[in-house]
C-alpha cells in the first residue's frame, strides 16, 4: 500500500504508467505543487524490484520539493523512474513516457536524471511540451550536468570555509564516489583548483580516464567512503550514508551531488556527533534543476547562472545556522524548505 509506505510524505499524486507495446513501466511521483508545477528528472534504472522503484520515486520527489524551495524557484517537486527494459526500443519507450507525462496536464515537468540523456528528452518532447533539458540543437539548453557540478563545487567551498576557515582546494584531498556526468565534471573543476582526487566508480573506463586526466588515485567502490580525505563527495546513487558507513568516515566534510545521501532519519545527527560537516545534497546539487527550470520557465541564461553561483551563499547560511544552534545541518535545511513551501 502506497499510503503506508515509509517514504510516503503526503504526496499529491503517484501514477503508475504502463505501455506494454512500447516496453514502458514507470512511476511518476508528484510530491508538492504549492509553489508551482512539479519539476524533476526521469531516472532510467535497473531496479531490483518494483518496490525499490517506488521507494526511489517517493524519496526523490520529496527531495525535489525541498530543492526547488531552497533554490527559491516557482516550482514544486516531482520525480519519475522508468524500470529499465533491455528489450524495449528506447526512443519509442521514452515517447510513450512522454504520453504519460502529457496526461498529467502540466502538473509534472520531466527532465534528465541518472540513466537518461538529451536524446531521450527529445523523444519525450515528441509527445509533450512538459519537458526540459533538451539539446541546444533543438532549442533547449542542453545537458544540465555541468551546472549541477558547479553548484556542488560552490556548496563544497562554503562547507570548507565553515569547517576550516578557508575555502581553498589547493592540496585538499577529495574522495569522489561516482564518475558519471556530474561526478566527472566535478572532478574537472576540483582538479583545476588544485585538489588531490581519490576516485571510485563501477565502470573501470571512467576510473582510468580520471587517473589519466587528473592524476587521481583509484580505490574500490567498497572503500571510497572510508579513505582519509578532507571531503567525501558522493556522486553516485543515494543512501550511501547509513549506520554502517558513517562510523567508517575519515573526512571532515561531506559534500556531493548524489540525491538522498542519508539512508534514514537520524543519520544527520550521527554525522554531527562525529564532527563531520554535511552539506545537504538537495541544497548544493540544485544547479541542474536551476538550469532546466530556466529553460522551461524562460528566464535568461544569465539569471540561471547567477542562481547557481548563489548556492554558496545559501549553503553558508544553513551551515552557520546549524553550527550556531548545535543541530544537524539537514534539520536547518528541512526547516527552511518547509517554511517556504508552507508560505506558498
Amino acid at each position: 500500500m502506497v499510503f503506508d509506505h515509509t517514504d510516503f510524505d503526503q504526496h499529491e499524486q503517484v501514477v503508475f504508467c504502463a505501455n506494454p507495446m512500447a516496453g514502458l513501466a514507470a512511476i511518476i511521483a508528484v510530491h508538492d505543487t504549492h509553489r508551482g508545477p512539479a519539476l524533476g528528472g526521469c531516472r532510467h534504472w535497473h531496479y531490483t524490484d518494483d518496490a525499490a522503484a517506488l521507494t526511489d520515486a517517493l524519496r526523490l520527489s520529496r527531495g525535489m520539493s525541498y530543492k526547488a524551495a531552497l533554490a527559491d524557484l516557482p516550482l514544486g517537486g516531482g520525480k519519475s523512474v522508468i524500470l529499465a527494459n533491455p528489450a524495449a526500443e528506447r526512443a519509442r519507450m521514452f515517447e510513450a513516457f512522454g504520453e504519460a507525462v502529457e496526461r498529467l496536464g502540466g502538473r509534472y515537468i520531466t527532465a534528465e536524471d541518472v540513466g537518461t540523456t538529451t536524446t531521450d528528452m527529445s523523444a519525450i518532447r515528441r509527445a509533450t511540451r512538459h519537458v526540459s533539458g533538451v539539446a541546444a540543437s533543438e532549442g533547449g539548453r542542453g545537458d544540465p550536468s555541468p551546472a549541477t557540478a558547479l553548484g556542488v563545487l560552490r556548496g563544497m567551498l562554503a562547507a570548507l570555509e565553515a569547517r576550516f576557515d578557508s575555502d581553498t582546494l589547493q592540496g585538499r584531498r577529495v574522495a569522489v564516489q561516482g564518475l558519471g556526468s556530474v561526478g566527472f565534471a566535478l572532478c574537472h573543476l576540483l582538479h583545476e583548483r588544485g585538489a588531490r582526487l581519490i576516485v571510485a566508480d563501477i565502470a573501470a573506463e571512467r576510473v582510468e580516464r580520471a587517473v589519466r586526466e587528473f592524476g587521481a588515485v583509484a580505490v574500490s567502490v567498497d572503500v571510497i567512503h572510508a579513505v582519509e580525505a578532507d571531503v567525501f563527495a558522493p556522486c553516485a546513487l543515494g543512501a550511501v550514508l547509513d549506520a554502517v558507513r558513517v562510523p567508517q568516515l575519515a573526512c571532515a566534510v561531506v559534500a556531493g551531488a548524489a540525491n538522498n545521501q542519508l539512508a534514514h532519519d537520524g543519520i544527520d545527527e550521527a554525522l554531527r556527533a562525529r564532527g563531520v560537516l554535511y552539506a545537504p545534497d538537495y541544497l548544493i546539487n540544485a544547479g541542474g534543476l536551476i538550469k532546466v527550470a530556466g529553460e522551461y520557465l524562460g528566464f535568461p541564461v544569465e539569471e540561471a547562472d547567477r542562481r547557481v553561483l548563489a548556492i554558496r551563499e545559501r549553503t553558508t547560511e544553513v551551515l552557520l545556522t546549524a553550527l550556531r544552534e548545535g543541530v544537524p545541518t539537514a534539520q536547518v535545511a528541512d526547516r527552511l524548505a518547509r517554511a517556504r513551501i508552507g508560505r506558498a
